[in-house]
Formats: structure tokens, sequence, C-alpha cells
């Protein structure tokens, strides 16, 4: 039996790759559901982008388990702080290649050195994916475009291709800001959370007085900071599994507090018609619901860690997590290459009709469909998730 040169059973925590897996599936599968085109019924080439939930309110609920971002971040926050920890055998609470009477320079100089490529294979890992997916639809885009495709069309496939790779920018930000916010988990434990939780605050109330364009990079990286902060402590060893209902209990009552009594929108992601979103940038609201699914995951996570030793979960789990960025970049392309083969047959129930009516029932129907259209694609193209890290051989 070989072994993948870049997994290491002996200091991979598969709960975490479970969590990554369902991050990404909720993703998927959310806006699957929410990404509903509209094809002009007298220009069945002209397209337009729809929102169900605007039409199903009913359906919000939903997106309270779809919306699964906070989980990929605190993900990464883990396996940013695991992947920098010198040996990777030692015990998460052995303090010793920590301590701070070891010769500061030298050892500082020696961690950046040794941290350099695991850092440039993390930054190939989200490029080489993001750079695949241009080079295949810029030409594609273009030829639409020199083709006379209506400009709403062009709008949409824009849209649904770009839009979804925002969260790479803040990822890859606090990618590298990992060491500096694992020093400050490790000096002040979770208080690092308090300024991040304030900043989202202050967008929250400034964005009521339509004066918070300028604080949205920030407060989106902040927001973020949050679930990947509070990977980082579970790496750490701060986050027992105690915490777990702590999280879920505050997470689900600030949640709701903020709705019935702040006026927040409930729906998790953003809705025409509700004023402001949950999650551009992310608000108080995303931060509640990413603390509830964080705090549900510890209380869960020794019981799915004996479900991971069975291979009928453990295989998907370790195949889904090997082509992450893969599925991610392109599962919208699934979408719009179904829609596409979709106008060949004329209108179709769910899949190009405006959400109304049967629609819900009908796309879920489509899932499956856009499900062999991503596995084809991923089937295609994962390669260029595969990078080789190389290390400097200690002195």
């Amino acid at each position: 039996m070989t072994i993948s040169r870049s997994t290491k059973p002996e200091t991979r925590d598969r709960t975490i790759d479970a969590l990554r897996a369902v991050a990404i599936l909720g993703v998927v599968i959310g806006h699957w559901l929410v990404s509903a085109v509209v094809s002009d019924p007298a220009r069945p080439a002209a397209w337009h982008g729809a929102s169900p939930l605007a039409a199903f309110p009913a359906l919000t609920p939903a997106t309270w388990v779809l919306q699964t971002l906070g989980l990929f971040f605190f993900a990464g926050g883990f396996a940013a702080a695991r992947s920098r920890r010198e040996p990777a055998t030692h015990s998460r609470r052995e303090p010793a290649t920590h301590s701070r009477r070891e010769p500061a320079t030298g050892s500082r100089r020696e961690r950046a050195a040794r941290n350099r490529p695991g850092l440039a294979a993390r930054f190939a890992r989200l490029a080489r994916p993001v750079g695949l997916l241009a080079a295949v639809w810029l030409p594609a885009w273009l030829l639409l475009r020199v083709t006379g495709a209506p400009d709403s069309t062009l709008h949409v496939v824009r849209s649904l291709l770009v839009h979804p790779l925002w969260f790479l920018l803040v990822y890859l930000v606090l990618t590298v800001s990992a060491p500096l916010l694992r020093a400050a988990v490790g000096r002040y434990r979770l208080w690092p959370l308090a300024p991040a939780i304030a900043l989202v605050a202050a967008c929250d109330v400034a964005r009521h007085f339509e004066t918070a364009a300028w604080l949205h990079p920030a407060a989106t990286v902040a927001g973020w900071a949050v679930p990947y902060l509070l990977g980082i402590a579970l790496a750490d060893g701060l986050l027992p599994q105690r915490a777990g209902r702590i999280l879920a209990l505050m997470g689900v009552a600030a949640g709701a507090g903020l709705v019935l009594l702040a006026g927040y929108p409930a729906s998790a992601v953003g809705v025409p018609g509700d004023g402001w979103s949950n999650l551009d940038p992310p608000s108080l609201f995303a931060l509640a619901l990413a603390a509830a699914q964080i705090g549900v995951f510890l209380l869960v996570r020794d019981r799915l860690a004996g479900w991971l030793r069975r291979p009928a979960v453990g295989t998907p789990v370790a195949v889904l997590n090997r082509s992450a960025m893969t599925v991610y970049c392109w599962h919208q392309s699934a979408l719009l290459l179904v829609t596409f083969g979709g106008l060949l047959a004329g209108p179709l129930p769910g899949l190009s009709d405006p959400p109304a009516g049967m629609w819900p029932l009908h796309r879920l129907l489509w899932l499956p469909v856009f499900a062999v259209t991503l596995v084809l694609l991923c089937a295609a193209f994962h390669r260029a998730e595969r990078v080789r890290t190389w290390r400097r051989p200690p002195r």
C-alpha cells in the first residue's frame, strides 16, 4: 500500500478533514440551490439571475445549515497551526519547541525558513486551481461575447464564476498572518477574538448609517479571522469539548437575539430586498452562526472520530479533501454547463425557469446532474491541486 506524499498519518486530524468536507459540500449545495438562472421565454439565450429565497422565505432555515464558510475558516486555522508545529510529532500541550528562553533571533529565522515551503505550497494549492479555471473560462467568456451573447447572460456567467472566489483572498491573508495569529493565541489565549468581533460590530452599526463601505474589507478579514482564531485555539488545546456547549448555546442565543431584537436579516446569505447581507461583509449574525456550528462540531467530535475509522466514511472524506479546491472552483461551472445544455431542450423546470411554484423540488432533482458533471470536471482538472512540498533539511 502506498501513502500519498502530502499525508501525515501521525499528525493529521481526520475530524478536521470531515469538517472541511462538510464545509465544502455545504457551500456547493447551497450555491446550487440559491443560484437560479432564469431564461427569457422570448429569447432563451438571454439569462438573468434570481434568488429562490426571495420567493420562498420559508427556506431561510436551510441557509443556517448550508452557509458553512465559518467551518471552512475554522478548519483552515487548525491546519495552519498544526502545519507550523515543530517537530510535527510533539503533543499539543508540549511547550518545549515554543519556549521563550531559546535564542530568539536564530530560532525565529529558522522557523521562518522552515515555514516558507509550506506557505508556498498553500499558496500554490489556492492559486493553481483558480488559474486553471481562468485559463478555461476567460476564452470561453470572450467567445460568448464575440458571438453576440446578451449582456445579461455574460453578467450571469461572470457572477457565478467570480463571486464564489472572493473568500480565497481573505483565506490567503489569514494564511500569511497565521504565525502572528498563533503567537497572539499562544500569549493571550482567546482574547484576540475581542477586537475582531468589535470591528465587525462597528461595521454593522455603520451600515445602518450607510457609512460602512470603507470598513468592509477590514471587517471581512476580521469577521472570518474569528473562526480562524478558534481553529488555532483548538490546535493549541484551548477548546475542550465542554466549550462546544458554550459556543453552541451562545451562538444560537446571539443569532436569535440579533434577528428578533436588532432587526438583522434571518437569512445567512444575501437576499434581494433584505436591505443588507449577513455575508457581505460578515455580520455579527454570521459570527453567531459560525460559533453555533463550531460548537456542535466540538460536541460530536469524539463520536465523529469513531465513524471516520470506517472506510465507508473515511474514504470519501479523504477523497474530497484531496480535491477540495477543485470542487470549490468548478462547482458553479457544473451548474453553468448543465444550464447551457438545457438550452437545447427548451425551458426545463428547476433549471432555467423563474423560482416559483414547485421550483425548489424541481431544483433538488437537478442536484445529481450537477454532481455528476462536477465529478467529471474534477477528474479532468484535479491535478492542478497536487503540489509537491519541499522542506529544507535540518542543519
